[in-house]
């Protein structure tokens, strides 16, 4: 929330001018993808990362989802086989980032939200961005699908279709 306040000066005096609260206004992104259900002897849940990137600024992470249930955080050793993700954002980041890093997900369709100004999620202002999702997985493959998202003052929306780790992935950005 913005507070804004003037003082006036009325003949040597300084008079307060009541504060206005302006919120700011938030907006929300919806991001939806699928992880395929594979016919495979070994099957381990892929490791996920999901970031906006925009042409000139640096990537924003707005999930990491990888085995944050084993002991002593030895998931996090693994972050790095979603090598796109680990070079464009990951490498900086100290996991678990509060916010960001989740569990990994079963086969099937999974809706994540986003509202700017927590986690990861920054406010985007009208301009070309890109969603990235990547997956990898154990004893499998890697893919990466890009979503671009041309955010205007309503909103955006955009999908694409991973062809193996990945499936459908959608995603809405409303006010």
């Amino acid at each position: 929330m913005q507070i804004g306040a003037k003082l006036m000066m009325t003949g040597g005096a300084a008079v307060g001018a009541v504060a206005i609260a302006t919120p700011a206004i938030a907006q929300t992104l919806e991001v939806s993808f699928t992880i395929p259900r594979l016919s495979v002897a070994e099957y381990h849940r892929p490791y996920v990362a999901i970031w906006i990137e925009k042409e000139g600024a640096p990537a924003r992470t707005l999930s990491i989802l990888y085995d944050v249930g084993k002991r002593n955080n030895a998931g996090a050793k693994w972050v790095r086989d979603v090598r796109r993700w680990w070079r464009v954002a990951g490498r900086s980041l100290s996991l678990p980032a509060d916010g960001i890093s989740g569990a990994t997900r079963a086969p099937g369709v999974h809706k994540l939200t986003y509202t700017s100004g927590k986690g990861g999620m920054p406010t985007l202002t009208p301009g070309k961005y890109t969603l990235v999702v990547e997956a990898a997985r154990e004893v499998g493959g890697t893919e990466l699908v890009r979503v671009p998202l041309n955010v205007s003052g309503a909103g955006a929306k955009g999908s694409a279709s991973g062809s193996t780790e990945l499936g459908a992935v959608s995603a809405v950005l409303s006010r």
